[in-house]
């Protein structure tokens, strides 16, 4: 907890006495700017319609999911996952190079620095949030109701939406508010999609203290960005109880999808999360009118408009990912323990602590770190360890909330066999913890690992030196500065970063399958 306090509460406190500090005036002059009331309505309403279009095209792709069990719903659920954890300035400049392909080739408006495009990659993003909450509350229901409603001559359309459909309902319900979150929250897409005209919360945060040099009123854009998401955060949290308590789950064999419509869902599916992956591959192989890897070979070449080469600031994230992998595992580690072995309230108390990071946005934790790690003896935000520290805050709150459930289904009778063994409880947690969470571990690594990689709001409010620089930021740096060459350098540089965390996704989530088939824990008897 004296992580999370000098390096989170501290920071978010700080936004907060300053926000107070300028009394209501401040609050009141934010608000009353015609700018700033545009960028609240514009992050609300482009976050409801992103939600409502992510739910409507990931509903096929879950009734898949739901289907699809062994190793080809293992597959299905790691592939429909990597989108979700891409860079977000990856996304960002493959759906821009996408629509400019589109624009040019069918003669379709140019949907680059429209409110569209931001949607649609919204829904891109978060296509697995919805595909992969709905299907797995949609696979442990009981589903002979559906069977009897078939018996009784339904079609099968009447059945989904008098019999399926209401029962889906709280999983929809979670899903989308998590979706709202993240599209409300969204920073790294809406830079390179909406450019200045499509300004939210978070850009205007991000103009205001980087571009103007305007912390006091960044920091109160930071107080109502605080205030809106943790009353999300509230409403998420209330509608995922729902969603595991409200129905109870009973697993039986769900009718099996036809075989045109199962070609339509894959099809789908394959077209929209595949078409800008692939215009980005093939960009980045494009030098003029050729095809080679001239693009590649120029990452390791130093350019003006970078203060390193691509390829060292690629170095750094990948550094800077296994450092805050780390952080983050360790630091998860001991909160998923110190929350489970309290069941009182200091147990819930820490268990709010814990997840809070998840209730405050990138952008806010950089505007934090920057105007209060900004003085001896705490002037840290020069060195070169604030960049993964700032990465470890953001999976930090994953890692608790993939290990902590495994943490509550071990039976406190084993614990208990044990220690009348004779094993001390550091043995016990070596013992029998952690092979019974290693799955979760597994799948916290992977993803504390690939968001780490990713990381763009929180380290674009910190200084820029050769030797902190990542490759999220030199790619928008390249995105920003007009130029073929730099566009195929910023898209080979996308390409490599969207494959190493496409790789850390499916690696930790096929390992923590064989772990989960291969689990077997002998209890520790003290020698």
């Amino acid at each position: 907890m004296i992580f999370l306090g000098v390096f989170f509460f501290y920071p978010v406190a700080n936004i907060v006495f300053n926000s107070l500090q300028q009394g209501s005036s401040g609050l009141y002059d934010t608000l009353a700017s015609q700018r700033v009331r545009s960028a609240i309505w514009f992050t609300t309403w482009q976050a409801a319609l992103s939600t409502a279009v992510t739910v409507v095209i990931a509903m096929p792709c879950a009734s898949l999911m739901a289907r699809t069990v062994g190793r080809a719903g293992t597959w299905l659920k790691a592939l429909v996952t990597v989108p979700f954890v891409l860079p977000t300035v990856v996304v960002g400049g493959a759906f821009k190079e996408l629509f400019e392909r589109i624009h040019g080739s069918l003669g379709l408006p140019n949907l680059n620095q429209t409110a569209a495009a931001i949607i649609v990659a919204h829904a891109f993003f978060n296509f697995a949030v919805v595909a992969r909450t709905v299907s797995a509350y949609w696979s442990g229901l009981d589903h002979q109701l559906e069977e009897q409603a078939r018996t009784l001559g339904d079609s099968s359309r009447r059945v989904f939406w008098q019999v399926t459909w209401p029962r889906l309902k709280p999983a929809i319900f979670a899903a989308g508010a998590i979706t709202f979150l993240f599209s409300f929250t969204s920073f790294g897409v809406i830079l390179i999609l909406g450019g200045l005209r499509q300004a939210t919360i978070e850009t205007e945060i991000f103009r205001h203290a980087v571009v103007r040099g305007d912390l006091l009123t960044s920091s109160s854009l930071a107080m109502i960005q605080i205030v809106a998401v943790l009353c999300l955060v509230a409403v998420t949290s209330s509608l995922e109880r729902r969603a595991n308590t409200n129905t109870q789950m009973v697993r039986s064999a769900i009718a099996p999808m036809r075989r045109a419509t199962k070609f339509g869902v894959i099809s789908f599916t394959v077209l929209f999360l595949g078409s800008p992956l692939v215009v980005m591959i093939e960009r980045s192989l494009r030098v003029g009118e050729h095809y080679g890897v001239q693009n590649y070979r120029a990452l390791f070449e130093k350019i003006p408009q970078l203060p390193t080469t691509s390829a060292q600031a690629l170095g750094n994230s990948v550094l800077y990912g296994l450092i805050a992998t780390v952080l983050a595992l360790v630091i998860g580690l001991l909160c998923s323990m110190a929350i489970v072995s309290n069941t009182n309230a200091t147990g819930r108390a820490l268990d709010i602590a814990a997840t809070l990071p998840l209730g405050v946005s990138a952008v806010t934790v950089g505007l934090g770190i920057l105007i209060t790690l900004n003085r001896p003896p705490i002037d840290w935000r020069t060195s070169w360890w604030i960049v993964p520290v700032a990465h470890a805050l953001v999976a930090v709150p994953f890692v608790v909330r993939s290990i902590v459930p495994m943490l509550r289904q071990i039976h406190p009778s084993i614990r208990e066999a044990a220690a009348l063994l004779g094993s001390s409880q550091f043995r016990i947690r070596r013992e029998i913890d952690l092979p019974l969470i290693a799955r979760g571990l597994t799948v916290a690594a992977g993803f504390a690992f690939a968001i780490s990689l990713g990381e763009f709001g929180a380290t674009s409010f910190l200084p820029r030196r050769a030797d902190t620089l990542t490759g999220p930021q030199a790619v928008f740096r390249l995105l920003s500065t007009p130029g073929d060459l730099l566009r195929g350098q910023a898209m080979a540089l996308s390409v490599v970063l969207a494959l190493a965390v496409a790789t850390a996704v499916i690696f930790s989530e096929l390992l923590s399958v064989r772990r989960s088939r291969s689990r077997k824990v002998d209890l520790p008897i003290a020698s």
